[in-house]
């Protein structure tokens, strides 16, 4: 059905008004003392708290509504709220308040020849608009990391978590009234119609400074193809696990098990183990075997067909693919070369890790796996800016300019240079 003319100019009119009532605010944030933003957060977090019993009814509904259409478990596990989530929400947000201030910071100071004294000192980027699916979490995060960092933020929900964000911003509002700043720091778009996404991907008349888009590869493809301000993005989470020869075989197997199945549905979980064709014969039957145990389908190479019976032939597709599910695709390599070579290939760039005993191999790894977060001897669902000491996060930024990895408070600033002088003139 085509929609009517009123409707898209309502949508229009609403969030040009959300734009311009940001910018207004940014311009209040970037002034804001530390004690009053981090009041705002304890405010929001005590709300939270408060709440938590009216949160969980909205998230309930939500809930019914996503298995009512079929959504498959791991998209469930990432809407589904309880207790122990709304109390790591509070937590999250005090946490963020303990974070030191950036906004200030003085990054470079320098004097030249001539006596200009040059500082490079860090500022807020000024709106963010932050576009994401089904975790209500994001809401709480996405607009705290923007007050502490001094920015505001537009944030747009999916359908499929509204009546969680909806409550869960209600508090965010309650803690920015309680420290005296503008309730339009943080607004929540409460339409469901999908121009308004539209809008913000054109800036709304130059008020929004980036976007951030948190979801799966079909949101973030258009957010990137479409947008026409600066975009903080990953489009896949095609995360990579190499276990070396000269790996710890019960270390390796704990850590591959975490990395794939404590979440299934996280951009940081494991999607591809990589098995040194050099380690001993063990190794691969144990970790398949591991796998197995703990729940998931393992797709493999003829070596982890072999290996155990129950693996299933590895497709053409399933290495180099985002399962974001308990289904995990298993190959043998030759060394450390070849599981570079493969995750320069099938790799997103995200996070890969390997598992070894021997630093020289592990270094060489490290240096040249081209992702934004490498690990040795640790699991992938580390790619986490809370497990970083950041507080939170809005997203994992894979791309190479500004922000890089987790994208918490410093990575949503940037800087400026300030020159004091003493009545110099630049010589003709």
């Amino acid at each position: 059905m085509q929609k009517s003319t009123e409707s898209t100019d309502a949508t229009s009119s609403l969030m040009r008004s959300i734009g311009a009532a940001a910018r207004e605010a940014s311009h209040a944030l970037a002034l804001a003392p530390r004690t009053v933003k981090d009041k705002a957060l304890h405010a929001a977090a005590e709300a939270i708290r408060r709440e938590a019993p009216a949160i969980l009814a909205a998230n309930a509904r939500d809930v019914e509504a996503a298995r009512a259409t079929g959504r498959i478990a791991s998209y469930i596990d990432r809407l589904v709220l309880d207790e122990k989530r709304v109390g790591a929400i509070a937590q999250g947000l005090e946490d963020i308040a303990a974070l030191a201030d950036p906004i200030g910071t003085v990054l470079a100071d320098w004097t030249r020849p001539n006596g200009l004294r040059i500082q490079r000192v860090r500022v807020p980027i000024g709106v963010i608009g932050i576009i994401y699916e089904s975790r209500p979490n994001v809401t709480a995060d996405a607009g705290a990391l923007s007050l502490k960092s001094g920015n505001a933020a537009i944030l747009r929900g999916g359908s499929d978590s509204h009546h969680s964000s909806l409550a869960i911003h209600a508090c965010l509002a309650e803690g920015l009234t309680a420290a005296g700043l503008p309730a339009a720091a943080i607004q929540y778009v409460e339409t469901t119609d999908r121009d308004a996404v539209g809008h913000m991907l054109a800036g709304l008349d130059g008020a929004i400074d980036v976007i951030v888009p948190r979801g799966g590869k079909g949101l973030v493809q258009r957010v990137q193809e479409e947008a026409r301000v600066p975009v903080f993005a990953h489009l896949e989470g095609i995360c990579h696990t190499y276990v070396d020869a000269a790996a710890d075989l019960d270390m390796a197997r704990a850590v591959l098990v975490n990395a794939k199945m404590r979440r299934t549905g996280v951009c940081g979980a494991t999607e591809c183990l990589l098995v040194d064709r050099n380690a001993p014969d063990a190794y691969l039957p144990a970790l398949v075997a591991a796998l197995i145990e703990a729940g998931a389908e393992v797709r493999g190479d003829a070596a982890a067909q072999a290996a155990d019976p129950r693996v299933k032939a590895a497709g053409p597709d399933d290495y180099g693919h985002e399962f974001l599910d308990a289904i995990i695709a298993v190959k043998t390599v030759d060394g450390v070369s070849g599981a570079i070579a493969h995750i320069a290939r099938h790799g997103s760039q995200h996070t890969d890790a390997i598992i070894t005993a021997d630093e020289a191999v592990a270094q060489r790894f490290l240096s040249e796996v081209d992702s934004a977060i490498v690990l040795w001897n640790a699991s992938t669902q580390f790619a986490d800016g809370g497990e970083f000491g950041f507080g939170a996060e809005i997203g994992i930024a894979t791309g190479k300019l500004h922000a890089r990895g987790p994208v918490g408070v410093e990575q949503l600033t940037s800087f400026k240079y300030v020159v004091r002088g003493s009545g110099q003139t630049r010589p003709v």
